[in-house]
């Protein structure tokens, strides 16, 4: 029995932390299978542990997308007294220098390299959208080049592109639209969009792993497939936040269901 066609897709657009990136069921600070999300996650709570505070994933799902200073401010603003004993400025500085080594050996996340492959040699256009500043970006994707390469360098939007204004990451849709205008699309802006505009946007497909990256996606009106991580996923069974697709894994993903062309076997 066929799948449903859920779009025709002339276009896609990924996310990259958590997305593109191996995720393993476990992690500890000695652990080279981590995936760059989780890494976030075990750095931040060895610093925050100084202070008796933790990051859960209720505190999580509010910070990931957003742009590096935005997501500390977040965190911020659910331990009061923090600031007092660490700024946000040496929190981060701390936070760098823990992540530095991490990132070096994060792998693919399964079915990244298979997905990315698939339609770089199919002839589809793609782009990056990612909240990471274009240093970590480096950092972190320099030992992967069988997945970054095959994105040109002007489809690579990040938190400090000048095309995405300070205040508009994700959850808005600038970085996304600024990726479909980087492909040579006229989607419009986040204030100012066309009918014909609108239709364009509906051509694109946005790959996340995180809610503000989805609604993004979303308020871009571009259709998301959203590959959450478990732990996530447990926050909201039945929630989608709007997405047009939601999946366990990129393996699972079926391009033929987007008029793509399909898997070689």
């Amino acid at each position: 029995m066929s799948k449903p066609v859920l779009g025709n897709i002339e276009y896609v657009i990924f996310d990259m932390d958590g997305l593109l990136m191996y995720v393993h069921a476990g992690l500890t600070m000695t652990d080279p299978g981590s995936d760059s999300e989780r890494i976030y996650t075990v750095v931040t709570n060895e610093i925050l542990a100084r202070y008796g505070y933790e990051m859960t994933w209720e505190i999580k799902q509010g910070i990931m997308g957003k742009v590096t200073r935005d997501a500390a401010q977040y965190l911020y603003d659910h331990f009061p007294g923090l600031e007092e004993q660490l700024s946000i400025e040496d929190y981060l500085s701390e936070r760098t220098i823990k992540q530095e080594a991490l990132f070096r050996q994060v792998p693919p996340m399964t079915g990244a390299v298979n997905l990315v492959r698939h339609l770089y040699d199919a002839g589809v256009p793609i782009a990056l959208a990612t909240g990471s500043n274009y240093a970590n970006l480096l950092l972190k994707t320099s030992h992967l080049p069988e997945i970054f390469d095959l994105f040109p360098p002007a489809n690579i939007l990040t938190a400090d592109s000048p095309e995405v204004k300070p205040g508009r990451g994700k959850p808005q849709p600038d970085i996304f639209l600024a990726a479909a205008h980087s492909l040579g699309r006229d989607v419009g802006t986040a204030h100012s969009c066309t009918e014909a505009q609108r239709a364009e946007r509906a051509k694109g497909l946005v790959f996340e792993d995180a809610v503000p990256g989805v609604k993004a996606g979303v308020a871009a009106h571009m259709n998301v497939v959203w590959v959450p991580d478990e732990q996530l996923r447990a926050l909201a069974p039945h929630e989608d936040y709007g997405s047009a697709q939601v999946l366990r894994s990129l393996e699972e993903w079926d391009p033929t269901q987007w008029g793509l062309k399909a898997y070689l076997s």
